[in-house]
């Protein structure tokens, strides 16, 4: 396989201006009229990032929410009653439907009446899984994990066992949206913000680009120190979000300068951002070759793991790591890098092709 990198000029390095992130319901104001929050998650990734953006009418635009949980719940009272008191609550702008952005979006709807805002393709995701609760895996995820050739153990574990519904940690979503779309200007903070969209991690996954000053809303599209999740699920098995997410991150990049200031979903805010798109593909692009390079001998998804990731993978990331897997393997093969054949008890098989196709 051919990995074409952009060529790498010379960038300003990534720099954290603020370097410890905000307690618990309270906030730091990393810009004028721009409140950072943070909130826990039950994870490794432990936390996500919010942002409240002071509005020219004397309200407040929240930026996404963390998942909804009676800590989640109390964390934004306290910020309600705390840092974010003098104002009311009337807009909120989720950047993609992943539950630890989008979980508390319909309390606060419900509890402070706030308008939501968001993509077309976010909410019709959230306002469709919020509804779909299952008490065992369906039979396309089970078919889907023994084409992926999940651990036998933990597959007939997770068989008979309750899956994780997204209803467990998003609250009910009423009826009623503004949809934002790409390439439109929108007014938050007394800024005006241009909506460029990013896929791959999220389809229609809003960032804004502050037209005034040097703000970036960066969502999970553009993080400082790790690459989000590209997965695929039973949903969609042949889907490529490889691909999307490495033509985001090119389209992207052109927009890029040295001293935006990014306020992303995970982590700390930072500056350097065009080295960090350039950091974003290079690094896909070297997983895809370590991949093709393992698959000299054929290989099941879940035995691509060491080449993707360059370590230990636990039973709590397995599932994560095994729809990555798939994705990248799926984006060879729509690239004629590789072949897959069935073997017996339905798992893919996956070999380089001895000619790659170049990306």
């Amino acid at each position: 396989m051919s990995a074409h990198a952009p060529h790498r000029s010379e960038h300003a390095p990534i720099r954290h201006p603020i370097t410890a992130p905000p307690a618990p319901g309270e906030a730091i104001e990393v810009a004028a009229g721009v409140l950072w929050m943070r909130l826990p998650l039950p994870m490794r990734l432990d936390h996500v990032n919010v942002y409240a953006l002071a509005d020219d009418d004397g309200g407040w635009t929240v930026v996404d929410t963390g998942f909804d949980s009676r800590k989640g719940r109390a964390i934004w009272e306290a910020a309600l009653a705390g840092p974010l008191a003098g104002r009311p609550l009337r807009r909120l702008l989720i950047t993609h439907h992943h539950p630890d952005h989008i979980g508390l979006a319909g309390w606060l709807q419900d509890v402070r009446g706030v308008e939501l805002w968001t993509t077309r393709t976010a909410w019709l995701f959230a306002r469709m899984l919020t509804l779909d609760e299952q008490d065992r895996p369906a039979p396309e995820t089970l078919a889907f994990w023994r084409s992926a050739g999940m651990d036998p153990d933990l597959y007939a574990r997770r068989a008979a066992d309750r899956p994780f519904n997204f209803a467990d940690v998003v609250a009910p979503m009423p009826l009623g949206f503004r949809c934002i779309a790409e390439g439109e200007t929108l007014r938050a903070g007394g800024r005006d913000w241009v909506v460029r969209f990013g896929h791959g991690h999220a389809p229609d996954h809003a960032t804004l680009w502050s037209l005034c000053d040097n703000l970036v809303l960066g969502g999970d599209q553009l993080l400082p120190g790790i690459s989000p999740n590209l997965g695929v699920y039973a949903t969609e098995p042949e889907a490529d979000p490889v691909r999307e997410w490495l033509d985001s991150c090119t389209r992207l990049a052109v927009h890029a300068h040295d001293d935006h200031l990014v306020l992303p979903g995970h982590q700390l805010p930072f500056t350097g951002l065009p080295l960090r798109m350039d950091q974003l593909i290079e690094n896909h692009h070297a997983a895809l070759a370590r991949l093709h390079a393992h698959l000299a001998r054929p290989q099941t998804a879940a035995e691509c793991f060491a080449p993707l990731f360059r370590r230990a993978i636990g039973e709590g990331e397995y599932g994560l790591a095994l729809v990555e897997a798939v994705a990248h393997l799926n984006h060879l093969h729509q690239r004629g890098a590789v072949r897959r054949d069935r073997r017996g008890d339905g798992a893919w098989l996956w070999r380089a092709e001895p000619v790659a196709a170049a990306d």
